[in-house]
């Protein structure tokens, strides 16, 4: 059995003292000499891969599952076994920082193998400023006070590929990878937060055929979205759900790195400790289901000031956020394109700040305001999840819950009234009324939709 306990963690933290003693400072968070993925497993509803940690205390490991309500794979069509790869391989990419390599089993070819390059990268550097260059309370020993390097390449893990099944190996011609989209099908990537239910009412409001797929990550995020699938799974057709794990594989390598702090789920925060590549773990889970559905949009809810290009130090990045802005839509939507998928990547809602999404959705669509949750602090209460309504999360604390006309009864979201700071109110009711949207004889005026 490989020793995971506390001694193993101590044995890692002195390790990395001594190795920063030594020479580079930030070899005190190389704490992987390998991880491994796949080789994977498909079957018609289901993806499953290993993922193996070799350290220096010795070799772990646990496998990351996907889970899916309809048959979405053949396991003998190389394509289906090239996609189901793709899936699981987006979870590793936020390990690069810290791996000397990642080795991959399975089908990828040479425009995936790119792809996941430039990301594990992107990431590297991303996690590099937002984890360890600015205030972590996550972080503990040496990594919490790295000092300022610039560098050519902050991913230190070599990205190796194999495939231990050559006959899977992806060698049809390319006209057979081609799916069959209609771009007036549309997938929202849902998560019952307002960005996600405003945009479904949106599509839903001219006409457009919409699929609302939410991603159970088998968190307690899923309490955010649970009130929102409730509704949508019976007045929604199309409304669908992935099962995964992947929040307990995060969780699991949080536990292999001995600079992060392991009393981590008691510390009162709105950020993850390390990770910043999360919405393509959830996106890429949804590909099958928008291939089954003939699926050609897939809308993601983003407002527009989530795209953000950063200096830090002399470092560019895009201030964490790169999986939420224009730039990933647009990475996204070319890499489509040359695997020939013919899907388009973007956001209906990035011309609206988040207070006119918030005022939108309750003004504009009640019926899916009620359902809204977007605190990750969540909890059930007589069957109904609601907001916890204070300050332990970002969204609890910008959302308004003045009894203002504005938002109408501060219930129809289950947030717990507390009255804002009269500063607060005036900067508010200011916003609203600059953000107030043209109307057309007594309708909304809405944005033009992409095609």
């Amino acid at each position: 059995m490989p020793d995971t306990g506390s001694s193993a963690a101590r044995r890692q933290a002195d390790t990395a003292a001594r190795s920063v003693a030594a020479g580079d400072p930030s070899d005190c968070i190389r704490v992987f000499h390998r991880l491994d993925v796949g080789p994977i497993r498909v079957e018609p509803q289901r993806v499953t891969a290993p993922y193996t940690l070799t350290t220096d205390t010795g070799v772990s490991s646990t496998s990351l599952i996907y889970r899916y309500e309809h048959r979405v794979f053949d396991p003998a069509d190389p394509v289906d076994r090239n996609l189901a790869g793709m899936i699981v391989s987006q979870l590793a990419l936020n390990y690069g920082l810290f791996a000397d390599e990642i080795r991959f089993d399975g089908p990828y070819d040479e425009t995936d193998r790119q792809f996941l390059r430039d990301m594990a990268e992107n990431t590297a550097r991303e996690i590099t400023v937002k984890k360890f260059l600015e205030e972590n309370p996550f972080l503990r020993g040496p990594a919490a006070r790295l000092p300022i390097v610039n560098r050519d390449s902050y991913s230190r893990a070599t990205l190796s590929f194999s495939d231990t099944r050559p006959e899977t190996a992806v060698s049809r011609p390319v006209e057979s990878r081609r799916w069959s989209e209609k771009p007036t099908r549309h997938a929202v990537l849902s998560s019952g937060g307002k960005e996600s239910l405003l945009t479904v009412g949106l599509l839903r409001e001219i006409g457009r055929e919409t699929y609302p797929i939410f991603i159970n990550e088998s968190g307690r995020h899923w309490l955010s979205a649970l009130n929102g699938h409730r509704h949508l799974a019976v007045n929604h057709p199309g409304t669908a759900r992935v099962w995964t794990n992947c929040d307990r594989l995060f969780t699991w390598f949080l536990r292999h790195m001995p600079f992060v702090r392991q009393d981590f789920a008691n510390v009162r925060s709105d950020d993850y400790p390390i990770r910043l590549w999360t919405v393509a773990v959830f996106l890429f889970g949804a590909l099958p289901l928008l291939r089954r559905n003939g699926i050609g949009r897939l809308s993601i809810g983003d407002e527009f000031d989530t795209s953000r290009r950063s200096r830090t130090h002399g470092i560019t990045h895009y201030d964490g956020l790169f999986d939420q802005s224009i730039y990933f839509d647009r990475t996204m939507t070319r890499y489509f394109h040359r695997k020939e998928y013919e899907v388009k990547q973007f956001s209906l809602l990035r011309c609206m700040s988040e207070l006119l999404v918030q005022k939108t959705l309750a003004e504009g669509y009640p019926d899916l305001f009620e359902h809204q949750v977007s605190c990750h602090a969540a909890h059930i209460e007589h069957s109904r999840v609601r907001p916890c309504g204070r300050r332990y999360s970002r969204s609890c604390r910008s959302t308004p819950r003045d009894r203002s006309n504005v938002w109408g009864e501060p219930g129809w979201i289950s947030i717990r009234s507390t009255l804002q700071p009269k500063e607060r109110r005036r900067k508010l009711s200011l916003a609203i009324a600059c953000a107030n949207p043209n109307r057309s004889r007594g309708k909304w005026t809405r944005c033009s939709l992409v095609s």
